[in-house]
């Protein structure tokens, strides 16, 4: 098979031709770094290729498992000579931060030690390194960015020995059984010793591994732009806390650079963030723990303004694209970014289990967590089984929310002391609490929320907001509550919500100081509608009986129709319909300055121009519907 391959690979070369100076590099399990690259003299390690591939490179990696934290040196000129790391077609590649751990000592009853010298650790030692920093809460107790996995099953660390020896189920985690898998380290000068109970497992007889890496692929040095990393498993890292005020550092990430392209990965079991987008360490690193006579807001502002001072512009930063992952099983984000983030997208990710083992807590947790999403789409992505689905906080303004799958989040969608313009659109969101918002400037069109509406006011925080589509700060302002538009929405609360005589709709604005636009919107269940509503419906006596059905990697979505739907008066909503953002005096546009129309469903499928249909599905029938979501 290999022969085949290498005279595929010399085929391809002499057809393409050489003379540009162009490389494809290839690294597999059984080559060796002192070769060449080339397909039949492959490297040993993605590392070696990632010391010495250029603007214009392919380095396509082969079979295996790969125990390694990839620093590349380089990065790409423009979006045509970018490099491009990818795994082999058809081929299963790994990428781990963990390595293997054997000659375990029974203690008893299922505790089993191993003892380790700290030479095996290197520079980095996650049985040393406490996880830490700004909004970060440890429930009075270390954490370390160590870990435990019995064939890829992470335990769960406890603060003492005897929590080994006799593990109780924790309430506040998901999987209660799984917690009573756990591990306690201590560790000094020359060694580490981990115990760990693997109730009726022989640790020497499976596998057993260990995070020993920050992180798996991140560059050390900022501005390495246009890389591409693709057709990876990338999995247990010891990543720290990723506090936006901080040096965000995740499994992978850009590291403060432009154009990356991320896509068609499966990413899991990250100690703390999956993907970081976000800023680099000149900026502040936990500058609120370092001076706490300020408050956090007050150091992130000077955040910001460090971070314009060393470039921080579209010239410079973001415009990433973060596409068809699978992101499970991290702790704190699945995907994160403060600032690095601006103009990029994300799209078509499945994430899952993101902060579900509640250890730890802080104000940081989210299937995805972004500080500034500057003309950043967010789009076509399924979000479940997170504390909290999407968390959108400061600055967001530009950002689209459009056409996602949301569903057994604590709550879906949280917008935070943001400005707008935000377009949240085309959504499916079935939480108990699908939306909250502290924030203004946000319009809210064509949805399916489950659940209660919340929403507050907060007068103490001033935050940024910015030129139309540019980072450069405009100002600063506080919140007064309003400047909402919320269109051709339907609210079903469900049963839930019912039982608990939770409020629900948009009767909470009734009072908004600033103006809002609510109209057309659909209400079931004793959701109750805004006090001054134009065209809405109010149908207390039919329950459309909202479901969701998980079906393999398929998603169904069950909605019982009535003709109550088709009776709600809507119209097209537009840029001129939207207007402006009050604090920055911003249109609801694209970012590239043209007019929108939702004119579009969650799907694709064009809107009727005269009288769309309510919520995210064009024309739906009457009767029971059974949708496919995903």
């Amino acid at each position: 098979m290999r022969k085949l391959i290498v005279c595929f690979y010399l085929l391809t070369m002499i057809i393409s031709g050489c003379s540009s100076g162009v490389r494809d590099y290839h690294v597999a399990s059984d080559g060796n770094d002192t070769n060449d690259g080339s397909i039949s003299k492959p490297f040993k390690t993605i590392s070696q290729a990632a010391r010495i591939a250029k603007a214009g490179d392919v380095v396509t990696v082969h079979e295996g498992t790969y125990r390694e934290n990839v620093i590349p040196e380089n990065g790409g000129t423009d979006d045509t000579h970018r490099i491009v790391y990818q795994g082999g077609k058809g081929e299963k590649v790994i990428i781990k931060g963990s390595e293997i751990v054997k000659k375990w000592d029974k203690v008893n009853n299922g505790v089993w030690k191993v003892n380790i010298p700290n030479t095996f650790f290197g520079n980095f030692n996650p049985y040393q390194d406490t996880i830490w920093g700004d909004w970060f809460g440890n429930k009075g107790r270390i954490h370390h960015t160590g870990e435990v996995y019995l064939n890829g099953k992470s335990f769960y660390e406890v603060e003492n020995l005897e929590k080994v020896m006799n593990p109780k189920q924790l309430k506040d985690a998901v999987d209660s059984l799984g917690s009573t898998y756990t591990w306690y380290t201590e560790s000094n000068k020359e060694s580490t010793s981990i115990w760990a109970n693997f109730h009726d497992s022989d640790p020497n007889k499976e596998l057993v591994e260990i995070n020993v890496r920050p992180a798996c692929f991140f560059p050390a040095k900022t501005g390495l732009n246009y890389i591409t990393l693709r057709g990876f498993t990338i999995c247990q890292a010891a990543t720290q806390w990723a506090a936006p005020t901080a040096e965000q550092v995740g499994m992978i990430g850009p590291h403060w650079s432009k154009g990356w392209i991320i896509e068609n990965n499966v990413i899991s079991d990250s100690k703390c963030s999956g993907i970081s987008l976000g800023k680099e360490k000149t900026t502040g690193h936990n500058v609120w723990l370092g001076d706490m006579k300020k408050d956090g807001a007050i150091h992130y502002i000077e955040v910001v303004f460090r971070a314009l001072k060393i470039g921080w512009n579209k010239e410079n930063i973001g415009s990433h694209i973060i596409r068809n992952n699978t992101i499970f099983n991290c702790e704190q984000t699945g995907i994160c970014g403060s600032l690095g983030g601006v103009f990029s997208q994300i799209t078509n990710n499945h994430i899952y289990n993101i902060h579900v083992k509640r250890q730890f807590t802080g104000a940081e947790m989210a299937g995805i967590k972004i500080h500034s999403s500057i003309d950043m789409l967010i789009k076509s992505n399924r979000i479940h089984n997170c504390s909290l689905g999407l968390w959108m906080d400061w600055m967001a303004q530009g950002t689209r929310i459009s056409s996602n799958l949301m569903y057994y989040n604590d709550m879906d969608l949280f917008t935070e002391v943001d400005h707008g313009p935000i377009l949240i659109d085309n959504n499916i969101m079935l939480a108990n609490t699908p939306y909250a918002e502290c924030s203004e400037g946000v319009a809210t069109v064509h949805n399916l929320f489950t659940g209660k509406i919340a929403h507050w006011v907060d007068n103490g925080r001033y935050t940024p907001y910015h030129l139309p589509h540019d980072t450069w700060v405009a100002g600063l302002i506080t919140f007064f509550g309003g400047d909402h538009r919320y269109y051709n929405n339907i609210f079903a609360t469900n049963k839930e919500v019912m039982k608990s005589k939770a409020p629900s709709g948009l009767a909470g604005y009734n009072d908004s100081k600033l103006p809002v636009g609510i109209s057309s919107n659909i209400y079931f269940n004793g959701a109750t509608p805004y006090k001054n509503e134009r065209d809405g419906s109010e149908v207390k006596n039919f329950d459309p009986l909202v479901t969701i059905e998980e079906k393999g990697d398929e998603v169904f979505l069950h909605i019982n129709v009535d003709d109550s739907f088709k009776k709600v008066k809507t119209q097209l909503v537009t840029t001129q319909l939207l207007g402006r953002a009050i604090a920055p005096s911003a249109l609801f546009e694209n970012p590239n300055g043209t007019p929108l129309k939702i004119d579009a469903d969650y799907f694709g499928k064009k809107r009727s121009e005269i009288n769309p249909f309510v919520g995210p599905f064009e024309g739906m029938t009457e009767g029971k519907q059974i949708i496919k979501v995903w």
